[in-house]
């Protein structure tokens, strides 16, 4: 269910929706983000294997290992022949090799025993584990092709982890629309984790509950030593700026002109019909090359592949912002590029602009 506020399309009973939007252009794998987070939010207590924030390569497996064919979500409309989301579809809970484990690499030796051996995980032989197709990507030489896709809980609008779970543990916070589990309700059933088509929520053995991305709200809500308010870590801590962060509700705002405006920022898998709060700017890549070496007008990364991502709304969303460079290498000015392109974390994050 959900109401409009401003046009824009909220869960009922949610006053205003935080959101995201990634530029997949400026991503470069670098990982900081990941450590941001884990070391923030997962060190230890039963949270090695968890990564909330992940960035993983496409085209590739991902983290766990293929959470796209895992299930949940919801059916589509068409589907159930209805004017919302269709019913919540049965899921799967990734087992612990999906996930990959925990390892413990033989630091000791190198670092104090002056052993030559290489840097490996100690006593056992890994099969998988997150990033293990880190740059693989897909394609032949010369023109293989790969990019990155920095993951995080989409904190959805109809979010089917919170459906899912029989004791009401997860739920939308009414001022912002963050996804939370209380911790007090929860009993670790994990059908949160099953429902998740994103597999952004995980069990945490030692607590026997469910824990996830919380959006970093003690941030947001000026919690700090500082007092002061500030965009979730991995926002902050990104080395190319890549993240904006502020209101879908807020006209004024990065997040309404990019998803709603200009529509070049798109959720990840709609079908999954839970309607995604991260939204994501498509990748470019230079052209093909012919056997001679010479540039070719042929996509590098199929649109067709971006398409299963980001769904048709993709082919209008790259051939926006192509305008707009063209505009721009003409001397002309562009809004949407300026967007894109801000280092003033005034802009990049607004998340003070509601009562």
């Amino acid at each position: 269910m959900s109401s409009q506020s401003s046009g824009i399309n909220l869960a009922d009973g949610i006053d205003h929706q935080v959101a995201m939007v990634m530029d997949l252009n400026k991503c470069i794998g670098c990982q900081t983000c990941t450590i941001g987070c884990k070391t923030l939010w997962t060190e230890g207590g039963g949270r090695d294997y968890m990564y909330w924030n992940n960035v993983e390569t496409k085209p590739g497996k991902g983290y766990p290992r293929d959470w796209e064919n895992s299930g949940g979500g919801y059916e589509s409309a068409e589907q159930a022949a209805n004017d919302a989301h269709g019913p919540r579809l049965e899921g799967e809970i990734p087992s612990q090799e999906d996930y990959g484990r925990a390892w413990d690499f033989n630091h000791s030796e190198i670092m104090y025993q002056g052993s030559d051996e290489p840097l490996r995980p100690k006593e056992e032989t890994p099969e998988w584990g997150p990033n293990w197709d880190e740059d693989e990507g897909a394609g032949e030489h010369p023109n293989s092709y790969y990019f990155y896709l920095p993951r995080i809980c989409n904190h959805c609008t109809h979010p089917s982890c919170v459906e899912a779970c029989p004791r009401k543990a997860l739920y939308k916070r009414e001022e912002d629309g963050i996804v939370l589990v209380d911790q007090e309700r929860c009993r670790g059933y994990r059908y949160c984790v099953e429902g998740c088509p994103y597999k952004k929520v995980y069990y945490n053995v030692s607590s026997k509950t469910s824990e996830k991305c919380i959006f970093c709200f003690p941030r947001i809500e000026g919690e700090g030593p500082d007092g002061e308010v500030h965009a979730p870590t991995c926002a902050t801590e990104c080395p190319p700026q890549l993240r904006l962060v502020g209101f879908l509700d807020d006209r004024d705002g990065p997040i309404y002109k990019l998803v709603e405006q200009y529509e070049v920022a798109l959720p990840l898998h709609p079908e999954f019909q839970t309607q995604p709060n991260v939204y994501y700017i498509p990748p470019f890549a230079p052209p093909q090359h012919d056997p001679e070496g010479e540039s070719i007008d042929v996509d590098r990364i199929p649109r067709e592949y971006l398409e299963e991502l980001f769904g048709d709304g993709v082919h209008d969303a790259l051939d926006t912002i192509q305008r707009e460079r063209e505009k721009v290498n003409r001397g002309g000015s562009s809004e949407l590029l300026d967007l894109l392109t801000t280092t003033n974390p005034a802009k990049q994050y607004r998340l003070e602009v509601f009562d």
